[in-house]
């Protein structure tokens, strides 16, 4: 597949193209996909994200991508590494990890799959000293997988922004490091 990045057993992870866009808005901007996420967003919004991925890869040699399913070929998430760029954090340009996966396709574990992967990839080849990852503490099932990652939180890095609905704030950020990721106990299922 063109543009591939990494592969697991069950997903391909590549590169966003420019014909991305409307399957993107199709099975991803949903209001229960995005619901975290700041609810669906304007077509411009997403074709800004993706453009952003593509800038990141140019740039850094990473960047979100597009999550394939092997056995369909159908587009089932958006993960990726990229640098914190959120005007609030207090933790500017650390490696921030991120995902989601379109709604028939939940509690399948594809995003942990893809996030093992993309953390290995963080540390192996781009070098990260540490990465985070972020949501809000209402959305438990993306902190619970970040733990599951063998992340853990880290209250010195939540901030809060004034235009999130109060159920959304503060955004809290987990945190693994390079060696704790080494570690041979760490999460393996």
């Amino acid at each position: 597949m063109a543009d591939t990045v990494l592969e697991t057993a069950r997903l391909v992870l590549r590169q966003i193209g420019e014909d991305d866009l409307d399957v993107h808005m199709a099975v991803l901007n949903t209001p229960a996909v995005m619901r975290w996420l700041g609810g669906v967003q304007p077509r411009a919004v997403i074709a800004a994200k993706h453009a952003a991925s593509r800038e990141g890869f140019a740039r850094e040699g990473f960047g979100f991508m597009i999550m394939i399913e092997k056995a369909s070929g159908a587009l089932v998430g958006h993960c990726g590494l990229r640098r914190i760029a959120h005007p609030l954090a207090p933790n500017p340009g650390d490696h921030e990890i991120g995902w989601l996966v379109r709604e028939d396709r939940w509690r399948m574990g594809y995003a942990y799959e893809a996030m093992r992967a993309v953390v290995d990839w963080g540390f192996g080849t781009h070098d990260a000293p540490h990465i985070v990852a972020m949501t809000c503490h209402a959305n438990e099932g993306s902190w619970r997988l970040m733990e599951k990652l063998g992340m853990t939180r880290r209250d010195d890095l939540a901030f809060c922004n004034p235009e999130d609905p109060p159920e959304e704030t503060p955004t809290i950020q987990y945190a693994i490091t390079r060696a704790e990721w080494a570690k041979p106990n760490k999460a393996t299922s």
